[in-house]
């Protein structure tokens, strides 16, 4: 009788992948793969920890499980494994804290859940799951989780996917080299570390060839493809996007854009520090390349961004800006800015304001400040009040919200080409799945297919083609 395993799959698109790839490798083990946790023989909880909600929630789900094991006879034998960011961030505390969980793995140890669920079940005769990637979090038995990690996914790799037919995502690469120091990532995930750029065109291939309209390319810093593979120049924080030195994610672009078929690629996650002059022509001459542009900014006073450790300051920021809406035409910018970071004045948020004002970006949205253990901004001082954080978030949210409005009643009477995500609902070039606003249109277009459709309305972020 085979295995029966459930997953449940928190946090954002890059963790939504390493589910895949152990769902990949679970169903080529043999074992049989439920959503019903019900019926699981071992519950997967892959859970986030980037900020204190996130974290909240990967914590509740664990215990939640644990709780409905205790008091469904139905679970009574069920195994629970903590997997991702929280068992990777907290290597070295969670067997102290959940004596109740049987398992912690973590990034590094994605391809090997097969034979640690195996174990863990007294199905496996041969020796016991070895800790071979590196230094071990702990000694305790249940923990797997090793510091430092390696792994990045190859196209090879097996992969069960979890997103719709019409769209997936590709990692392109794991691990971020920068040291903002409002971030834990880096000390979760380890540093850059790219695939190679035959691995990524040969998944995306395969992905196209099975019907796949939309690809949207993931890591922690996608602007960074390719540079921690250069051999001539070593790149720094700041270097630009330059194809004479190698790999690139303008060259990556440029092959992915040769693949017949009919789809589109998506960047997501990119870094302001790393766009050159090359990229932005890139996009623009690529017509499979959306012209959506993911690229969080944080903010815009040079107070902030050297507190934050950005890399850029606003006037780079606001030049950069200005020659992407130059260089692309019909350009989407979507971007992100946190407000009551440790030691920003009214004058510093007033200046973001105005930022906000003048750029008018096509997507965007503001979070507050959450102050996590462990990033340098953790012990800064000048921490802002908890109801100023809370306000400046609204003042920005509502001049968002202002903005989004207007851009919308803009797309009103233009006719603009969308991909039907299910009946009666579409997304266009400016919307990334799951994060932005959607179309409504005629139910009869088929999911999965693009669509020319005509703008008649709009509602809150939500356009409405015309009938």
């Amino acid at each position: 009788m085979s295995t029966t395993v459930g997953l449940i799959s928190l946090g954002c698109a890059k963790n939504l992948i390493d589910s895949e790839v152990m769902m990949g490798h679970l169903a080529e083990a043999g074992m049989t793969l439920t959503s019903e946790a019900d019926l699981a023989d071992v519950l997967i909880v892959n859970t986030c920890s980037f900020i204190d909600m996130a974290k909240q929630e990967s914590i509740d789900t664990v215990f939640g499980a644990v709780n409905e094991r205790g008091t469904n006879p139905e679970r009574a034998r069920q195994k629970i494994i903590v997997a991702g960011c929280l068992s990777q961030r907290f290597a070295k505390d969670l067997p102290g804290i959940m004596p109740e969980v049987d398992a912690f793995i973590g990034l590094d140890q994605i391809t090997k859940v097969a034979p640690i669920i195996e174990n863990l079940l007294g199905k496996k005769n041969d020796a016991e799951v070895q800790k071979t990637e590196g230094p071990a979090a702990t000694e305790d038995p249940r923990d797997f989780v090793t510091l430092k990690p390696q792994y990045v996914p190859d196209y090879t790799t097996p992969r069960f996917r979890l997103t719709p037919e019409h769209f997936a995502y590709v990692k392109i690469a794991e691990g971020c080299n920068h040291t903002c120091t409002f971030c834990i990532i880096p000390q979760i995930r380890g540093r850059h570390r790219s695939r190679t750029q035959e691995s990524v065109v040969k998944e995306v291939e395969a992905l196209v060839k099975s019907g796949v309209k939309e690809i949207n390319l993931i890591s922690q810093d996608t602007t960074y493809f390719g540079m921690d593979k250069w051999t001539e120049s070593r790149p720094n924080p700041k270097s630009p996007v330059d194809s004479s030195k190698g790999e690139s994610l303008a060259t990556l672009l440029r092959e992915i854009n040769k693949i017949e078929g009919e789809f589109w690629v998506r960047l997501l996650y990119t870094h302001p520090a790393h766009w050159s002059d090359e990229l932005i022509q890139t996009i623009a001459e690529c017509d499979k390349v959306a012209k959506y542009v993911d690229i969080p900014l944080q903010h815009i006073s040079d107070n902030m961004l050297k507190l934050m450790q950005r890399q850029t300051n606003g006037d780079y920021i606001r030049d950069l800006l200005r020659r992407m809406r130059a260089g692309i035409p019909n350009l989407g910018i979507r971007t992100t800015f946190i407000v009551g970071f440790p030691g920003e004045t009214e004058a510093d948020f007033e200046e973001l304001l105005e930022f906000i004002r003048e750029f008018r970006f096509e997507r965007a949205g503001v979070f507050s400040y959450s102050k996590e253990e462990g990033t340098r901004a953790y012990k800064m001082g000048d921490q802002v009040h908890h109801m100023t954080r809370k306000s400046r978030w609204s003042r920005a949210m509502q001049e968002l919200q202002t903005i989004a409005g207007e851009t919308n009643q803009a797309q009103v009477g233009k006719q603009v080409r969308v991909l039907v995500e299910e009946p009666g609902i579409a997304r266009t070039e400016w919307d990334a799945p799951e994060i932005d606003g959607s179309v409504h249109v005629d139910d009869t277009i088929p999911v999965g297919s693009f669509a020319d459709v005509t703008i008649g309305d709009w509602r809150g972020y939500d356009l409405v083609a015309a009938r």
